[in-house]
């Protein structure tokens, strides 16, 4: 790992450990973001992606009032130089998470994440209620030349519901923060809204998408 990079995952796990929530540069480099973004619009372009659904499992099912995104797993298509370096780089702040917090994150999913012109996704936390399996969640935005009236922020709300902060999806920003403590939701973009995003999970059995 590069010294910068060493230091902004020292930043990023100390952040995490003293506030729970992660917002700043990413980790990503500006070249890997750009071709993920890329890779990203070629999927969509092609068909690849689904329609993302609410829950999980047998109760699993599509509701575009609550979210309207098209998703892609990266597990379930085949990873490219692009993806293959941002798993690896995502590792490595995993592995130095486990080791300061002792989360027992031994694992990461990862999907992309478009959301069309108007869609949005409610207020939610990322930790099914039966399932601490998730513990770290992530986003790292992949929008180039974004405007601040471009919509599509993430807000961030406190434990006890008051607004954290507003993010804007601009492509070199990344967030993580601690699945369990805080809810959040995406809010309506005028344009197309891309993201890669995903969590440290615990190991659990085979799950349903």
């Amino acid at each position: 790992m590069k010294h910068s990079s060493s230091r902004l995952v020292t930043t990023i796990v100390d952040t995490l450990a003293t506030t729970g929530c992660y917002v700043g540069p990413s980790l990503l480099s500006d070249g890997l973001t750009l071709r993920l973004s890329e890779r990203l619009q070629w999927l969509e372009s092609e068909g690849a992606l689904q329609a993302a659904k609410v829950g999980r499992s047998s109760g699993a099912r599509m509701n575009s009032s609550i979210r309207g995104d098209t998703t892609l797993w990266l597990d379930d298509a085949p990873q490219d130089e692009a993806e293959a370096a941002a798993v690896r780089v995502i590792d490595e702040l995993r592995e130095a998470v486990n080791q300061t917090l002792f989360l027992g994150a031994f694992e990461t999913e990862l999907h992309y994440a478009h959301y069309p012109p108007g869609a949005g996704y409610a207020q939610h936390v990322d930790r099914f209620g039966d399932d601490d399996a998730r513990v770290v969640s992530l986003v790292f935005y992949l929008n180039q030349h974004w405007a601040q009236d471009d919509g599509g922020q993430l807000a961030i709300y406190e434990p006890a519901g008051a607004l954290l902060q507003r993010v804007a999806p601009h492509a070199g920003t990344m967030v993580a923060f601690l699945s369990e403590r805080f809810p959040h939701e995406v809010l309506a973009a005028s344009k197309p809204r891309l993201s890669l995003t995903g969590w440290m999970r615990r190991r659990s059995p085979p799950r349903t998408r």
